[in-house]
């Protein structure tokens, strides 16, 4: 199958989403408000210090990197909407507009109504998309693939059972989750007991990033753009209550470097606006519908020239097309 053939596939893989939210536009003062308080909390956390830099090994729908990408580009002088400048090497706090987008998307997802969860039901979620991966050929040259990642997969709510992946028709069982899992894969056990106050929440997010990708690990990503990543998996899990959704929202806006794409494209040719960072090259994109403010996927762009194509490339993009609570592994909405 051709680019042109797998990109026509996983659209028409995409032709069931979910029904579109109500999104209410937040009052310019609250908007304002919050954004005052995100930046004297990131002040206040630059203040406290950074942690090496990091790389996640086994991120879901991500990159695939078997070394690390180019180095990151020198940061230039920018200036903050009040007009104060930013001295080169630090990473100016997220723009206004990336404040007020996830600030919309954390209304809607807090008027979303809360599902209950018993013992025993899954998380359901489907996803159409790609990823890239370097593979060495026997002469010693690099070529880049491309893998599908469309796929339906069922998690046990609370880690009692294995979860059932199915890609291309066929069925899998993966190793179940331990206990109620980690922030990486998480039970919905454990997401209902997260934080929902943005700080404490991103705090949580940050201690395990230092844990678990910092000192010694190797990792090359860096602590914001890992707390990006984990944001960004959690709000696909499938299942994430809405009170959480809303806080990591929030959490996010909280990040410095975060922006704004103002036009993206997600594996399911749906287009929107993006809110992103960007990080050694490559910028992770979360593609919102602009009415609605719904999450529709997910996409890692290129933003300079390395060993993974020229600046620009998609080297993943994924879709989310469904997902929800259900009573046994195999069922849809």
């Amino acid at each position: 199958m051709n680019l042109q053939q797998q990109e026509q596939f996983e659209r028409e893989q995409a032709s069931r989403t979910l029904p579109p939210p109500p999104a209410p536009e937040p009052a310019p003062g609250r908007v304002e408000a919050r954004r005052v308080h995100f930046l004297s909390e990131i002040d206040r956390q630059t203040r406290a210090g950074s942690f090496r830099q990091m790389l996640r090994p086994g991120r879901r729908w991500s990159l695939a990197l078997g070394t690390a990408v180019a180095a990151a580009a020198s940061v230039a002088v920018l200036s903050l909407g009040s007009g104060s400048p930013v001295a080169p090497g630090k990473v100016p706090p997220a723009s206004a507009a990336s404040v007020q987008l996830l600030e919309r998307a954390a209304l809607v997802a807090a008027a979303t109504p809360q599902t209950k969860v018993r013992a025993g039901q899954y998380t359901y979620i489907k996803t159409v998309g790609h990823t890239s991966v370097l593979s060495e050929k026997k002469t010693g040259e690099m070529e880049l693939l491309r893998q599908d990642e469309g796929m339906e997969q069922w998690t046990s709510v609370d880690g009692s059972a294995q979860t059932l992946q199915r890609k291309n028709g066929s069925d899998a069982l993966l190793p179940g989750t331990s206990g109620q899992g980690t922030l990486n894969s998480p039970t919905h056990k454990l997401l209902d007991g997260l934080p929902t106050d943005p700080q404490a929440l991103l705090k949580r997010i940050s201690d395990d990033v230092a844990e678990n990708h910092g000192s010694g690990s190797d990792s090359t990503i860096g602590p914001h753009q890992e707390a990006f990543v984990t944001i960004g998996d959690l709000l696909r899990n499938g299942g994430t209550p809405p009170d959480l959704t809303a806080a990591l929202y929030r959490a996010a806006a909280l990040i410095p470097g975060v922006d704004i794409v103002p036009d993206a494209m997600d594996a399911a040719g749906r287009r929107g606006v993006a809110v992103a960072r960007t990080h050694n090259g490559e910028r992770i994109e979360w593609i919102f519908d602009e009415s609605t403010v719904r999450l529709l996927g997910e996409r890692t762009v290129l933003v300079e020239d390395n060993a993974w194509g020229k600046a620009g490339t998609i080297v993943s993009s994924v879709a989310l097309i469904d997902s929800g609570i259900v009573d046994e592994a195999g069922q849809t909405n």
